[in-house]
């Protein structure tokens, strides 16, 4: 035995040892096998399989023992007991040879490895039947790792780990370790060595708010039932079939009566209840990734591989979607790829350098919302925002994203002053890597995961952002149209009396409806912040308010695009969202509440039954002005239609009764109304026309035409 401590083996007690790997374990000396152990707090240490003791190094937790080659076992287990008396027993870390292969390490260089997932993180892993967790993080600017947790006393000395090179790779195997054990990174800044505590980008499980460590998962444990959801999804072509989606915020739709959180297997029965009721075909959740704030309703992302265990476990939230799945209604989450918080915890620098985000801050922050941005140029860090995206579609079966504030991501000088921005290589503001990205994005989840839908927030006139990306597109299945919504909103807020002076609003969408595949969205945007809810938005008194809501839900439903609308939304809650609280679900007992309700429900199980309405919601062959020139009187009418169904929509924006207003129509016989927005059913005011014979006057270059009464601020749907 040596008593004399070498400089490597001070490294290893002060914790700043980048290849703990030579030092200790077993190794070949002097023709003998030599193992030395550092164990922080033991007082004794023997070898299991015979019980020879190793020797402490005097003054220190080294502990040492050199024996014949046949002596030791293939793998040798120790047996210490800790300065409280407590015996222990575990295989030696530093005896297991790379866990990390190779092709891996080389994948994730070059940014394409989809699943690093299943590699980078905590995952239970057997070697020679052995069992425990094997560890493994990207840092490579750290001066040394370590994996602590519950199982050494978060204690940086106990466990750190390999240094796999040139990949920025860290690893260690710990055997005896089993699904539930808590774990962070603990690394140190090569540069300035500052000592960091991190938790794992890769994390697929956090502890509860605001505590911040991982946890270990099994990660086969959940069986799935939605066998047939899921292979209907990939013959399913969402360009020609209803979708109108609920968005939802788990944590204030609704709570228990103590103003507690509701679990995901909760959520799962009275949500998937709730929203077949009202027909909805799709919800889609704010971001349920882990996130630290509850203020920031997930947009602040810490946990890219997390469902945030506010409402339960990963396998809740499965079993939440797979309860969905099987009563027919798809899953879209809110995804955030465009930024990410500055918590010292997190990704912010993470080995101590800009990792993750840029080291500039006129390209690495975001001015507006105190968040970094990602360097989409770094090969790493794409893999990881990719791999995110598909270990969401692949592990929880979602069927899309929606791709948050990708207008963001787009522009180098967003929201940006004029000297606080880097114009890409060739001058311009285009973010030439974000682009790319993006275009990568789509190409590999609509190739790994066909069905699934990848949806843009984008509120620029970028072009082709729903095209393909081989046309020079971004890839996008569908993009939110904010035009629309804002001139719609606008319009709606103005007095019926002052509506003709802004009837472009309502007209001027139709001249670039078809030039991307839109979503109509109403989302939680549109709530907050001061906006006032929906119906506060309308003028008038509270008949006309209630009214004007309906009108414009009739407008939205018959309107080409797919639907979206926020959760409270759908009965007209009176106030702003808050997400500190449920929705005000009392409401319902007012007549004019439960009116909207059934009207959108009604509205929902319309737009599901005729094609005409979602047919060609992307091309000009489903739709057909019949006039859009009653100034006036602030009228609209339209057709949407397919080749075996038309059916014609007029839209009244005064609080006027017109009487036998005439409006053309295409074909000679009766016109039925198949839904009126003032039925008493609704709350309105009961006046329509049944039915109405056409006569053979031609009308707004139109061959027939047919005389109705238009209800005050109502829509009316007819049907030959």
């Amino acid at each position: 035995m040596t008593n004399a401590l070498d400089s490597d083996a001070i490294k290893i007690i002060e914790a700043r040892h980048h290849d703990p790997f030579s030092v200790l374990g077993r190794h070949l000396k002097n023709n003998r096998i030599q193992v030395k152990v550092y164990l922080p707090y033991a007082e004794t240490v023997c070898f299991s399989h015979n019980g020879a003791a190793l020797d402490r190094l005097p003054n220190t937790d080294f502990f040492e023992y050199n024996a014949e080659h046949e002596q030791l076992p293939e793998h040798y287990q120790l047996s210490w007991v800790d300065k409280s008396g407590y015996k222990h027993e575990n295989y030696d870390p530093y005896d297991f040879g790379v866990q990390f292969p190779e092709f891996d390490q080389h994948l994730f260089g070059e940014g394409k490895h989809w699943h690093i997932y299943q590699k980078l993180g905590g995952h239970l892993h057997t070697v020679d039947g052995i069992e425990g967790v094997l560890f493994a993080v990207w840092a490579p600017n750290a001066g040394r790792v370590s994996v602590v947790g519950d199982f050494n006393h978060w204690d940086g000395r106990c466990n750190p780990m390999r240094s796999l090179g040139g990949s920025g790779i860290w690893e260690l195997f710990v055997p005896g370790l089993h699904a539930g054990c808590y774990y962070k990174f603990e690394i140190l800044n090569r540069n300035s060595h500052e000592v960091l505590l991190k938790t794992d980008p890769y994390g697929q499980q956090f502890e509860f708010r605001p505590n911040t460590a991982s946890v270990v998962i099994n990660e086969d444990s959940y069986v799935w039932e939605d066998q047939q959801w899921m292979s209907d999804r990939v013959r399913h072509n969402w360009l020609h079939e209803p979708m109108s989606i609920y968005e939802v915020h788990l944590g204030s739709w609704r709570r228990d009566h103590l103003g507690n959180f509701l679990n995901y297997r909760q959520l799962a029965e009275q949500l998937v209840d709730y929203v077949k009721d009202m027909g909805y075909t799709h919800i889609e959740l704010l971001p349920i990734t882990e996130h630290p704030l509850d203020a920031s309703w997930g947009y602040q992302t810490t946990g890219y591989f997390a469902p945030t265990s506010r409402f339960g476990t990963p396998d809740d939230f499965r079993y939440f979607i797979d309860t969905l799945h099987q009563n027919g209604i798809g899953v879209i989450l809110d995804w955030v790829p465009a930024h990410f918080p500055k918590d010292n915890f997190a990704l912010a620098r993470f080995d101590g350098s800009a990792l993750y985000e840029h080291e500039d801050p006129r390209k690495g922050e975001h001015r507006d919302w105190g968040t970094l941005i990602y360097n989409y140029g770094r090969n790493e860090v794409k893999n990881f925002l990719l791999s995110s995206a598909i270990f969401w579609l692949e592990e929880f079966h979602l069927d899309g994203l929606r791709v948050d504030a990708v207008a963001s991501m787009l522009y180098l000088d967003y929201s940006r002053n004029e000297n606080d921005w880097i114009p890409n290589m060739y001058g311009g503001n285009e973010n030439l890597e974000a682009i790319d990205f993006l275009r990568e994005l789509n190409s590999v989840t609509h190739q790994q995961h066909p069905g699934t839908v990848m949806m843009a927030e984008e509120s620029t006139s970028w072009p082709q952002v729903t095209r393909p990306t081989w046309t020079g597109g971004l890839g996008f299945s569908m993009k939110w149209n904010m035009g629309w919504m804002h001139d719609t909103l606008a319009y709606m807020s103005q007095e019926p009396i002052h509506r003709k002076y802004h009837h472009d609003q309502l007209t001027f969408g139709m001249l670039y409806a078809f030039t991307e595949n839109f979503c109509l969205p109403f989302s939680h945007d549109e709530v907050v912040h001061g906006k006032g809810s929906l119906v506060s938005k309308m003028p008038g008194d509270e008949w006309q308010r209630f009214a004007n809501l309906r009108l414009l839900y009739t407008l939205m439903f018959t309107y080409p695009g797919k639907k979206l609308l926020f959760m409270g939304c759908e009965f007209g809650q009176g106030t702003e969202w808050n997400f500190n609280k449920d929705l005000d679900w009392y409401v319902l007992d007012y007549a004019h509440h439960k009116g909207v309700q059934t009207l959108v429900k009604d509205l929902n199980h319309l737009y599901k039954k005729h094609p005409a309405l979602y047919q060609h919601d992307f091309d000009h062959h489903g739709f057909e002005w019949i006039d859009c020139h009653d100034v006036q009187q602030s009228i609209i009418s339209y057709r949407r239609k397919t080749e075996h169904e038309d059916l014609i929509v007029v839209l009244n924006f005064t609080p006027v009764m017109r009487e036998q207003y005439r409006i053309g129509v295409p074909l000679p016989g009766t016109y039925t109304e198949i839904f009126n927005s003032d039925s008493g059913y609704y709350d309105g005011g009961n006046v329509g026309n049944g039915a109405a014979l056409s006569e053979p006057t031609p009308w707004m270059n139109q061959p027939h035409s047919i005389s109705l009464t238009l209800p005050p601020l109502g829509g009316i749907i007819l049907k030959l």
